[in-house]
């Protein structure tokens, strides 16, 4: 992090998004238009809603048939880890673990549900490279989602595709504030980061993105959102 700290702030002015939109050209000149244009080394929150309308992610359901709903949330999960009357948790084709296999009725239309990107580092990456292209900034994009988490209560966001910024920043064998080694610290930055830029986004104010700038320059590299998916030999609880 830079000694000024960070600035988060709302892309306003997007719209509704429909299939086959360019998300990269709607956030720089919604950016644009507020006065906020976007800069090189900016890393890019955007929420998977949005994405997964754009790439036509969206499949017709109602969601008053629960028998409709588990069937899709089974065709979308590799393992069904636990159920609770209507919940269920399930582990996604990409490896996350969460509710209802990331479907989700929220922030569209009746009658329609909404599923994850079939790749969100994919997605990430596509949205960066359009930012290049077309406008010559080279940021970094995060793919958020709101999950929660076991043995707490209430929601975050975290980074479900990555592109441009590090997934997980490994501290192990460095030292710390009085000089001993860190042996198991790895920070989850690009969940973090989804999380600071929900702040400025909020769950029904129509805002699908945020731009996150003052990170470290360190933190920008190559990276894919697996890093943070813990492998099944380390996971203690399966």
């Amino acid at each position: 992090m830079t000694a000024a700290g960070l600035t988060i702030f709302p892309i306003r002015g997007i719209g509704e998004i429909a299939r086959g939109d360019e998300l990269a050209m709607l956030i720089a000149d919604a950016a644009i238009a507020a006065d906020t244009p976007l800069t090189n080394g900016d890393c890019i929150v955007v929420t998977q809603k949005v994405v997964s309308k754009a790439e036509g992610r969206l499949v017709v359901l109602d969601g008053n048939d629960i028998a409709a709903k588990h069937a899709l949330i089974e065709a979308e999960s590799v393992r069904i880890v636990r159920r609770r009357g209507d919940l269920i948790i399930a582990e996604t084709k990409h490896g996350f673990i969460c509710a209802n296999a990331g479907i989700d009725l929220s922030n569209v239309a009746d009658g329609y549900a909404a599923l994850l990107p079939i790749d969100s580092d994919r997605s990430a990456k596509h949205i960066r490279a359009a930012l290049r292209a077309r406008y010559q900034l080279d940021c970094a994009i995060i793919i958020s989602d709101t999950f929660g988490r076991p043995w707490r209560q209430g929601l975050t966001d975290v980074a479900i595709g990555v592109s441009g910024i590090a997934a997980v920043l490994d501290l192990r064998d460095t030292p710390d504030a009085v000089g001993r080694t860190l042996h198991v610290t790895e920070i989850a930055i690009a969940d973090e980061v989804s999380s600071a830029a929900e702040l400025v986004m909020g769950k029904a104010e129509g805002i699908p993105a945020a731009v996150v700038r003052g990170l470290d320059p360190q933190w920008f590299r190559e990276s894919s959102a697996r890093e943070l998916i813990r492998p099944t030999s380390d996971d203690l609880f399966r």
